[in-house]
C-alpha cells in the first residue's frame, strides 16, 4: 500500500469486532479439488470486521484441503481462538503491524503459517480501509484499474470423451482461452492439449500440473507440450523439489511457473536466486492476502519475469480482491479465476457474471462489493453441517468458549458433515 496514500487517509479507528461465517458453496460442475468423502462443495470462511465507528470490511478465507493443508475447521478455529483475541483493539490501517501480529500468533515454518486463513483477515481489512476512506483498494496502491479482466476456462476431464463437451461449454459462454489440469499421465495430457489446440488454435492454453509430475516425466513432457503449442507449464513438480525446478528451467523447453510453493516475498526471492522458475501464478489467497501479493508482483516486475493470474475457485468476496489486483497491475494473460465457472451461488448483491470471457472489475470503495447479509445467513444455514458455532466472543476482547460443545466429539461430527 502506498505510504503517502495511507498517511493521507488514516483515521483513528480500532477493530471492535471480528465475526466468522463458515459456509459451503454449492458447485455446479465437477472439479477434482471439491470431491471426496464429505461430498461436493466449496468450503469458505466469510469474515466481517467492524471498526469502533461502525465501518465494516468483508473478507474470505478459501481453504482447499486437497490443494493445501488448510481446512474449513482449521481456518475458523484459527481466527476465532488465535487471531481474533490479538487483533481486537488494533488499528485496522496498520496492515504491516497486523500481519506481524498474526505471524507471531500463528508462526512461520518454512514459509508463512496458515496463509489462506490470514488472507481472509487481510482482505477484510483492505475492504474496511477502503470503506473508511471512500477509496477502491487499487487507489490505496496509487493505481487505477480497467473495466474488466480476460478469463480462461478450466478443463479437468476424467476421460478424453469428456473433454470436447467441456471445451464446447466454455466456447458457448464466450471463452476463447483455456487452462488445463494435467499430470500424472503425460500421454493423456498431450492428447488432451492437442484436442484443445485443434478446437481453439489461437487461444492461450495454460497447463497446470499441481505438482503431479516427477522430474523425469516433467523433463520428457515439457518439450512435447511446447511442440503442441503450450506456452507455459505451471507447478510441474512438488513445491520442495527445488533442484528439479532448476533442471527444468535450465532445460528451457517451456517457461516454468511456480504456484503452490510461493507464499511469501522471501520465498519468491529465494527461488529466483536459485534459478527455479520463470514466473509465478499469483493467488492472493495462497499468499496471505493482498499485502504479500503486491510485493511479489512488484518483485516479478522488477526482474522482468512473468506473473500469471490465478485463484482458488474463489467465491465472489475473494474473487473481487483478485480482479482488482490483476487489473491494477496490468495482467497480460487470461486469468484462471474459475469461481464463476464452478460455484452456484454468491453472497454479494451484484454477483460476478462473465460475459464473452471477461468479468467486470469492481469499482466501489474497498473491494467494490456489497455483501448481502441475508444471503450470508441463508448460506450459513444451508451449510449447517460445516458450522463451528461453539465459540462466542464478547466485547472488550474477552472470549468465552463453550468447552463442552467444542469437544473432540463435536469436531468429529463437523468433519463428517
Amino acid at each position: 500500500m502506498s505510504e503517502s496514500v495511507l498517511a493521507s487517509i488514516r483515521k483513528p479507528l480500532k477493530i471492535e469486532k471480528i465475526e466468522t461465517f463458515p459456509v459451503l458453496y454449492p458447485t455446479v460442475m465437477r472439479f477434482k479439488f471439491f470431491e471426496g468423502p464429505r461430498g461436493t462443495g466449496r468450503p469458505a470462511v466469510l469474515i466481517k470486521i467492524t471498526a469502533d465507528d461502525g465501518t465494516v470490511g468483508w473478507g474470505e478465507s478459501v481453504p482447499v484441503p486437497r490443494w493445501s493443508y488448510e481446512t474449513l475447521e482449521g481456518a475458523t478455529s484459527a481466527i476465532d481462538l488465535y487471531l481474533k483475541p490479538v487483533l481486537l483493539g488494533k488499528d485496522p490501517f496498520d496492515l504491516k503491524g497486523i500481519h506481524e501480529t498474526m505471524d507471531k500468533e500463528i508462526a512461520t515454518s518454512f514459509s508463512t503459517g496458515a496463509p489462506i486463513t490470514k488472507a481472509g483477515i487481510d482482505l477484510a481489512l483492505h475492504d474496511l480501509i477502503g470503506h473508511a476512506s471512500g477509496l477502491n483498494v487499487a487507489d490505496l496502491w496509487g493505481r487505477k484499474t480497467g473495466d474488466d479482466v480476460l478469463l480462461s476456462w478450466t478443463l479437468n476431464p476424467k476421460t478424453l470423451d469428456d473433454l470436447e463437451p467441456l471445451i464446447d461449454k466454455g466456447l458457448e459462454r464466450g471463452f476463447e482461452n483455456f487452462n488445463v489440469k494435467v499430470a500424472p499421465d503425460p500421454e493423456f495430457d498431450l492428447a488432451m492439449c492437442k484436442i484443445v489446440k485443434e478446437k481453439v488454435p489461437d487461444g492461450f492454453l495454460w497447463c497446470d500440473a499441481n505438482g503431479g509430475y516427477d522430474l523425469h516425466t516433467a523433463l520428457d513432457v515439457a518439450p512435447k507440450l511446447a511442440d503442441v503449442g503450450v506456452p507455459v507449464l505451471e507447478q510441474p513438480l512438488k513445491s520442495n523439489r527445488l533442484t528439479g525446478y532448476q533442471e527444468l528451467k535450465k532445460q528451457g523447453a517451456l517457461p516454468i511457473i511456480m504456484d503452490e510453493g510461493v507464499v511469501s516475498p522471501s520465498d519468491l526471492i529465494e527461488f529466483l536466486r536459485l534459478g527455479c522458475c520463470d514466473g509465478v501464478a499469483m493467488k492472493p489467497a495462497r499468499c496471505g492476502g493482498l499485502v504479500s501479493s503486491v510485493q511479489q508482483i512488484e518483485i516479478l516486475e522488477d526482474a522482468g519475469l512473468m506473473f500469471l493470474g490465478s485463484g482458488l475457485t474463489d467465491p465472489d468476496v475473494s474473487l473481487a480482491a483478485s480482479l482488482i489486483l490483476y487489473s491494477a497491475y496490468g495482467l497480460q494473460y487470461p486469468a484462471a479465476l474459475n469461481g464463476p465457472q464452478f460455484l452456484g451461488t454468491s453472497v454479494i448483491k451484484e454477483p460476478f457474471v462473465p460475459e464473452k470471457g471477461r468479468v467486470r472489475v469492481p469499482k466501489g470503495p474497498g473491494l467494490g462489493i456489497e455483501v448481502d447479509e441475508e444471503k450470508v445467513k441463508e448460506l450459513v444455514e444451508k451449510s449447517s453441517g460445516f458450522r463451528m458455532d461453539s465459540i462466542e466472543v464478547f466485547g472488550n476482547g474477552s472470549e468465552r468458549v463453550n468447552r463442552e460443545a467444542f469437544s473432540l466429539h463435536s469436531v468429529r461430527d463437523i468433519h463428517r458433515g
